[in-house]
Parts: structure tokens; sequence; C-alpha cells
């Protein structure tokens, strides 16, 4: 029991040593450049992001599947926001609150309906995408240039301590939603339904409001996600993030993250998407074919969750 606790705690830490260590033999010390290194923080902005709000969702026992459409729309609300002469802000938050509104659909509807939020998601996921496709008609939007655009662009050629502002947003989030799930009534509501609903609705939590809470409060940790998505592409796409839901997911799981709710860390969802992300880069600086990288993304999608079914096991030994 020691042992698989140790491993439980360390593992998303144990990994991501075992997969830099993997590619550092494969591709050499060039992997662990500053240049490389910020690439990887970078491309890891995105999916850690949106992986944030998975986190209270899984936690509270609840999955989204619905993420990689709301990062679109989001995408697809900013430029249009651009394109009418918004300011910058405006707009960012403007593709914010797009998102957030439907995190809150997803909470009404799952609630209301009490229809499993798998079904729910996979509902709303087809429905966004559509919606982000009608606004977009069907194309990439271009948007004038502005600071957004700058948000994942290196500072300084890679030197110093000089890191994208993307990166910073991504660390005072991540500071933020670890201080409300460790240190606030609601994060301790999110563990209480996630580990047991009934018994959490006889303490007096109100189950539904937290739901339909943590919903809109992932959705809109989308949205950022899909500011920063913006900032990497320029443009509004309507088609982006395809899939983007599964890596999402995977680094919540991978970071320790249980299906069936109650547990989740902050630390370790960003260990998890780091690990995403360096197998991405890697795989692909290491010349493997696109089809070899989605077998590998796939293994380890695998992988994560036979390790939650390992980590349940252990606890009810």
């Amino acid at each position: 029991m020691k042992t698989r606790d140790l491993l439980t705690c360390g593992g998303p830490l144990l990994g991501l040593l075992f997969v830099c260590a993997v590619f550092a033999l494969l591709i050499g010390p060039q992997f662990f450049r500053p240049v490389n290194l910020e690439l990887i923080a970078r491309q890891t902005a995105i999916v850690c992001t949106a992986a944030l709000g998975m986190t209270m969702v899984i936690v509270a026992a609840g999955i989204d599947l619905s993420v990689g459409s709301i990062i679109a729309l989001s995408t697809v609300v900013i430029a249009l926001l651009l394109k009418r002469d918004v300011s910058p802000l405006l707009s960012a938050l403007g593709g914010v609150a797009a998102a957030a509104a439907c995190g809150l659909a997803n909470g009404i509807l799952i609630t209301r309906l009490r229809v499993v939020p798998f079904i729910v998601t996979l509902g709303t996921m087809l429905i966004v995408r559509g919606a982000a496709k009608g606004l977009a008609d069907e194309r990439r939007i271009e948007a004038p240039a502005t600071w957004l655009n700058g948000l994942l662009r290196t500072v300084e050629a890679g030197r110093g301590l000089f890191v994208p502002p993307g990166i910073w947003v991504l660390l005072v989030l991540a500071l933020l939603i670890a201080g409300v799930l460790r240190y606030t009534v609601f994060g301790r509501h999110l563990f209480a339904v996630g580990s047991n609903e009934r018994t959490a609705r006889l303490c007096g939590v109100r189950v539904e409001r937290v739901k339909v809470a943590v919903y809109a409060i992932s959705a809109a940790l989308a949205g950022v996600a899909g500011v920063m998505q913006f900032a990497k592409l320029s443009v509004g796409d309507p088609t982006v993030a395809v899939g983007l839901e599964l890596d999402v997911i995977a680094a919540v799981i991978i970071g320790g993250g249980s299906l069936t709710g109650g547990n989740g860390t902050v630390l370790g969802t960003v260990l998890g998407a780091t690990i995403m992300s360096v197998v991405a880069i890697g795989c692909s600086q290491h010349g493997l074919a696109n089809w070899v990288q989605q077998i590998v993304t796939g293994s380890i999608i695998v992988l994560a969750v036979a390790l939650d079914r390992w980590r349940q096991g252990s606890r009810s030994v």
C-alpha cells in the first residue's frame, strides 16, 4: 500500500521525468535548450488552461466533452468582435463570456434533465461546434493584429527569464484554482459531491448549484484557452481544437484525477499536460510520422484510464 500511495502521489512527476529522459536519449541534450523548453511551455499553455477547469469538473465526478468546441467558439467570437473595432480586452472578455455561457447551459441541462454529463456534453459538443461554424460562415475569420497576438510569442528569443505573457497567465490561474480547491468552501463542496453526492446532499451541500457553477467556471477557463488559441493562430477558426478534449481529460487523469470523482490536484494536472506536450514535441522533433504520434498519444490516454482504475482498486483493498 505504501508503494502504491507513493506512486499515486509522485506518479505524474516520475512520468514526466521518464518521457524527458526518453527523448533526451533519442534527440540529445539539445532537447533541453531554453528555446525548446519555452516551446514546450507554449504548447502546454492551451491544454493546461482548459485542463484546470476540467480538474474541477472531474473532482466533482463530472466530465465535459465540449471543451474543444468551446475553444473554437471563443476564437470565432474574439475575431468577430475585433473586426467590429471592439477593443482587444473586451473582445477577449467576450470570448470568455461566450464560453462561460456554454458551460452554464451544460450545467443547467445536466441538473435539470438529470442526464449523465457524458451524454449532455457529447450533444453540446456538436451544438457548440455547429454554432461556431455558423457564426464564422464555415471559414476562418481574419482579424486585425493586436496585443492579443503576442500572448504566446517569444519575448526575448528564449533567453533569460522572459517567457510569453500567456505562460504567466497560466501560472496565475493555476495558483488561483489550487487555492479554490484547497482553501475555499466551494472547493470542499466539489470534493464532497465527487466523493459521494448523496452524502453531500444530506450534509447540506446544494449539489445542483455546485454543478452548474463548476461547469460554468470550467467553460470560462476553456474560453481563456480559446484566447490563447487565437493568439497562436491569429484567426478565428471554427474547426480548431477538434479532439482537444481528449488531451485535456487525459492530462487530468495522468495527473492523479479520477473519473469516478473525489480526486484531483492542480499540480498533477499541470504535470499531466506537460507530459502530453513533451511527447508531442519529442515525437515531432525525432521525425516520427503523424500516425505514429497519434498512436503514442492514444496509448497514453488508454494508460491514463488504466492508471485511474488501478488507483481505485488500490483504495478498495
